[in-house]
């Protein structure tokens, strides 16, 4: 682990992909075969607005810091790392869950309140780095518990109190390159783009 990608200045725009590789052949009667590989990861395509030097350098700097492919490190994306519902709430796994499932109880929210996270915001296990994304809305009942959707299938099992990150989620990336570049001119502006890809 190498860092923490610069938060100044953000992004003029963020691409994410969902990576979910698959086996497909096709005989000769054009039937289908397909088999899951049975991961998922995320990627993202990031471009930042036209800088000063000023601004540029320690972003290229931290950027050549990481070897190519090298070194992983954390990148919190702007707006879409953060909840669409209520971004207060501290929740907690209630119960341990194994591998392979989408769902878990989730306790210790407000009791009685509608979204509290939303249907496509990303969340994070506190016990490791792989980042899910909720897939239906989340409302607590009345006693403060409610259940949690989302995908992928869980990538590693996740114990009792477990606490949930649903504010400025950390994906622990790398770059998907090794070849770090830049373009300048005479303006003494700097233009930059970055590809990363989620190292679960």
């Amino acid at each position: 682990m190498s860092g923490t990608f610069p938060s100044s200045p953000p992004p003029l725009s963020i691409s994410v992909d969902s990576i979910e590789p698959s086996l497909v052949s096709v005989t000769g009667n054009l039937t289908r075969q397909v088999r899951s590989r049975g991961g998922q990861r995320w990627g993202f395509s990031v471009s930042f607005p036209v800088m000063e030097r000023s601004n540029f350098d320690p972003i290229f700097a931290f950027s050549v810091k990481q070897r190519g492919q090298y070194e992983t490190f954390t990148f919190v994306p702007k707006t879409i790392g953060t909840t669409r519902g209520v971004t207060t709430e501290n929740p907690v796994v209630d119960g341990a869950k194994a591998v392979g499932v989408t769902s878990c109880a989730v306790d210790g929210l407000t009791a009685s309140t509608s979204n509290i996270i939303r249907s496509g915001d990303f969340f994070k296990f506190s016990g490791h780095n792989k980042v899910y994304m909720c897939t239906d809305d989340m409302d607590s009942d009345g006693s403060g518990d409610a259940t949690l959707s989302f995908a992928p299938k869980l990538s590693k099992a996740v114990a009792d109190d477990e606490t949930i990150t649903i504010n400025n989620v950390p994906f622990n990336v790398a770059f998907s390159g090794d070849v770090a570049s830049y373009a300048t001119n005479v303006t003494g502006y700097y233009s930059f783009d970055v590809e990363l890809i989620e190292v679960p």
